[in-house]
């Protein structure tokens, strides 16, 4: 218990002081996070519309397809994104490797399966009469996706805290994709596994904590999006 307490002292000390190293691997964590989750809700969104709207042959092939990526292993990601970027690889010369851009695309790849998987679900649940509705008052083909989504918001949302969950806590991919650089591609995750490597033990627990709070405040604010829209 000692040590647990001296974590959470090591934690208040880190954000009161406000410790550098430990904001610049919140900072890492959160730009890389954001991006990740724009870029699979950008793309999952609509994916999952589709899958979860239209009848067409393959479908259940494709949905077992994103149902099984839902476990994928993470390290096996961060290896496929990590042969891409590297120099040798076909998007070698976007310099992405060991950059936040660069772990935000395999942290999306990550993110993506479950965003598309939830969104389909929410959109199959919905009344088969709601697409007839938005056809019969003149709704165009976007206006129907928009309207649909509108309607399964709520799995859209429950998705968006599940991805960050996975996205924030993740760390193979950031530390193949990311390098684990101090000061620029450290984020909370590797720098725990770091930490705890070397027998810091409290410096682990407090940015632990750091994580914990970040997941927490990200949640509620998910949670006041969804009674505000309900």
């Amino acid at each position: 218990m000692d040590f647990i307490l001296e974590g959470l002292v090591r934690a208040l000390d880190l954000l009161l002081s406000g410790d550098e190293v430990t904001f610049s691997a919140v900072t890492a964590t959160l730009q890389s996070s954001a991006l990740a989750m724009i870029a699979a809700l950008a793309l999952g969104a609509p994916a999952g519309f589709c899958l979860g709207h239209f009848e067409f042959r393959g479908r259940r092939a494709l949905r077992l397809a994103v149902d099984t990526a839902l476990s994928f292993p993470t390290v096996v990601i961060g290896l496929i994104v990590y042969a891409f970027l590297t120099r040798r690889g076909p998007l070698g010369e976007w310099q992405m490797l060991f950059t936040v851009p660069g772990m935000a695309a395999g942290l999306a790849l990550l993110a993506l399966p479950i965003v598309i998987a939830h969104t389909a679900a929410g959109v199959e649940g919905l009344d088969r009469r709601l697409r007839l509705t938005a056809l019969t008052l003149g709704a165009g083909p976007l206006r129907l996706a928009l309207t649909t989504l509108r309607e399964a918001r709520f799995a859209v949302i429950l998705a968006l805290a599940m991805a960050f969950g996975r996205v924030a806590s993740e760390v193979g991919i950031a530390m193949m994709v990311g390098g684990n650089i101090k000061w620029h591609t450290r984020t909370i995750t590797t720098a725990i596994a770091l930490e705890t490597g070397k027998g810091q033990f409290a410096e682990g627990i407090a940015l632990g904590i750091v994580l914990l709070a970040i997941a927490l405040v990200v949640n509620l604010l998910l949670v006041l999006l969804r009674r505000r829209m309900a």
